[in-house]
């Protein structure tokens, strides 16, 4: 299928590692000009080698200030994709103060204010434009030990209908794909006990997790024209998970 995205400008977080790399890398390698966020600068270094072109901002999303200043004159972007995600899990009896501030702070007051600066100037130049935000099946199931992450995500499934709600008659679409267990870094950090996984697996009809292309081949579809009619919705990637 072709998505039609070559000559367009993206802006990815979270682009260092896992889904966000691998979406700059796809995204490049569809013609689409990519303005790489990351906090980590040896990543965006080796991701500019991969992906010659791609433009890096080295900044932590945590912070509102720092952020201003490395986006606030960034210049006309097209598509976003706010996949930069913290997960920090805790038993809810022992979740901290600190684990609150930066888990909020990143997975979801990141996803305003990055959205803001995108859709004030595509509103500014009257250019459509289709933001993904990428969410996790645990916005709507409870998973042990993930009650932070958990209410991150189920904020910003909703925080996505709010934007579609109101971005909507500006021709900004707003969509979140929500995976299951993706096979990154942070995915096997914190699934790689067997017993564990086990757990998850068997609810999960198709048997096995998620690879990072699963979820990237969402985004792409999601960020170009061919969902067109798509906005407020929650994809799924999640062999099922969801259904049973």
């Amino acid at each position: 299928m072709e998505l039609g995205l070559a000559g367009r400008r993206a802006l990815v977080t979270g682009a260092g590692k896992g889904i966000g790399r691998a979406t700059v890398q796809a995204l490049h390698a569809a013609g689409v000009r990519v303005v790489a966020v990351s906090r980590t600068r040896a990543d965006l270094d080796s991701l500019v080698r991969e992906c010659p072109g791609v433009e890096p901002v080295c900044v932590d999303l945590g912070d509102w200030e720092a952020t201003e200043r490395a986006l606030g004159s960034l210049g006309p972007v097209d598509l976003l994709v706010n996949n930069a995600g913290v997960a920090l899990l805790q038993p809810f009896l022992e979740v901290t103060k600190e684990a609150c501030d930066t888990s909020f702070n990143v997975n979801l007051r990141a996803v305003v204010q990055v959205s803001q600066i995108v859709a004030r100037g595509l509103i500014a130049r009257g250019a459509p434009g289709s933001i993904v935000n990428i969410s996790s099946q645990a916005s709507q199931r409870a998973i042990t030990n993930h009650s932070v992450y958990c209410s991150t995500k189920g904020a910003m499934d909703m925080l996505t209908k709010a934007m579609a709600l109101e971005l909507g008659p500006h021709k900004i679409r707003v969509n979140t794909v929500n995976p299951t267990v993706v096979m990154t870094p942070m995915g096997q950090a914190n699934w790689s006990n067997p017993q564990k996984a086990k757990t998850m697996l068997d609810r999960i009809p198709l048997g096995k997790f998620a690879e990072v292309e699963n979820v990237v081949d969402a985004i792409l579809f999601l960020l170009s024209d061919r969902s067109g009619m798509t906005t407020g919705s929650a994809v799924p990637v999640d062999g099922g998970f969801l259904a049973s």
